[in-house]
């Protein structure tokens, strides 16, 4: 079974509701792998796992705090779902502290366990993407992950270099699915703080009741059912970047005291008798308009222009033209080379498809499309770059110019028309014309 986002191990002993729970995971669109004991599970996990493991914990050979123990020690991002009778509450809650992402009581509605594995996929995500553009960054030699010729990505990364040498807070403001993790990652990466922790927390999955010990921490014996003190994740990412993504997610109580975390710059842990002081560049991120949630009552005034020191907007996808299909090239490049399928070939109906389609999730969505059009789960015979063996870059450059080669073929030559089609200005098509030496004569009829 191919190891994608949607990805759920299910570990469970009891058969009758391990079958039950697994048609209703699979029914909510989950890709599904299930065990009746804990060590065959985990067997299966690796470090590269994408996605979320659900277990019980009361189990013979291994239980599921054991398990949750092992699968931290292989990666402590990989989100745990815990599920307990009504006499393991006391110990879930404990788990909780010890790291465990959610628990749900027997019996639970299968609504409300779609809803938890859905948070921890999408933190789960979060965490390999921002693995994913490290390792870019230390391969690229200062190339931006973030990809596009249109004016506005021009513009974007002209604009993160500059504040990332500010060394200052940044409000960085978009649609669900721009990139704007990327770009907290690019102002970490390019600045003073590179080298340094980049610690992510996603707002919108951060349990209420739980807020305030991941974020602030807390002393040893100040929290029931631990006596250990927990280092939370605001004094974690101090020296480095602390990324606050969905913060317009976050609940009053919560904002109110990161206001003053961030205006005194020191937290206090729950239980604590003093503050401690952090050295924090905080990057926060949201998908609305915060000037317009503060208007709203749904967001704190002082946090918002606390917050909006530097802002920066990234564009949506229907804003940025023809990187729809240098993106696109990109990504079912990058599918091709993982599950080592076979060359596809472009085609009207997948052309008219990037080209017309308003990519409302943008390019979480486009990425989704390409994974499909290899898995083979779109119009058939339609990907992208022939020439088995050329490196990404020549099959991406390859692609725009057969893509810009169509365009005019189809409008006889007209440049005019041509432009709509690719939906790009005219200087940038002027400039890939060039670029890839393509002779505008030859498609002119008449």
């Amino acid at each position: 079974m191919f190891d994608s986002g949607n990805s759920v191990i299910f570990v469970e002993d009891d058969d009758q509701l391990r079958r039950a729970t697994v048609q209703a995971l699979e029914l909510a669109g989950f890709a599904v792998r299930s065990f009746s004991n804990a060590p065959d599970a985990l067997d299966a996990i690796t470090q590269d796992f994408a996605g979320v493991v659900v277990s019980d914990i009361r189990m013979p050979k291994m239980d599921g705090l054991q398990l949750l123990g092992h699968v931290r020690t292989l990666d402590a991002d990989i989100p745990v779902i815990l599920v307990t009778g009504h006499g393991d509450v006391t110990m879930a809650v404990s788990a909780l502290h010890d790291g465990a992402f959610d628990f749900l009581i027997k019996p639970f509605a299968a609504d409300h366990l779609t809803a938890s594995v859905t948070r921890a996929l999408e933190r789960r995500q979060l965490v390999i993407d921002n693995r994913r553009l490290r390792a870019a960054a230390a391969d690229s030699d200062g190339d931006s992950p973030l990809i596009g010729d249109s004016a506005p990505m021009v513009s974007l990364r002209a604009t993160i270099r500059q504040l990332a040498q500010a060394d200052v807070d940044v409000l960085v403001e978009g649609e669900t699915g721009t990139g704007k993790e990327l770009v907290a990652l690019m102002l970490h990466r390019l600045g003073p703080r590179r080298g340094r922790p980049f610690v992510a927390v996603d707002c919108a999955a951060l349990p209420e009741a739980l807020a305030e010990t991941e974020l602030f921490g807390h002393a040893a014996d100040s929290v029931a059912h631990t006596r250990l003190s927990r280092t939370g994740r605001i004094a974690a990412s101090s020296g480095g970047t602390l990324l606050l993504d969905e913060i317009d997610s976050m609940s009053p109580a919560v904002q109110a005291k990161l206001l003053r975390v961030l205006e005194e710059r020191e937290v206090l842990p729950l239980g604590a008798d003093r503050p401690q002081s952090v050295d924090l560049r905080v990057v926060a991120t949201s998908k609305r308009n915060l000037a317009e949630a503060v208007a709203d009552g749904a967001f704190r005034a002082d946090l918002f222009y606390r917050l909006n020191v530097l802002r920066l907007r990234v564009p949506p996808l229907r804003e940025r033209g023809g990187d729809v299909l240098a993106l696109f090239a990109t990504f079912v490049e990058e599918y091709r080379e993982r599950l080592d399928a076979a060359e596809i070939t472009l085609n009207d109906v997948l052309r008219r498809k990037l080209q017309e389609h308003d990519w409302p999730g943008n390019v979480r969505e486009l990425r989704n499309f390409a994974l499909e059009t290899v898995l083979g789960l779109k119009c058939s015979d339609e990907a992208v770059l022939p020439q088995p063996g050329a490196d990404l870059p020549t099959r991406v450059t390859l692609f725009e110019a057969k893509a810009i080669e169509d365009a005019l073929r189809a409008s006889s030559g007209s440049v005019a028309r041509a432009l709509t089609i690719l939906g790009i200005p005219r200087k940038t098509f002027y400039d890939k014309v060039a670029r890839h030496g393509i002779d505008l004569g030859a498609f002119r009829k008449g």
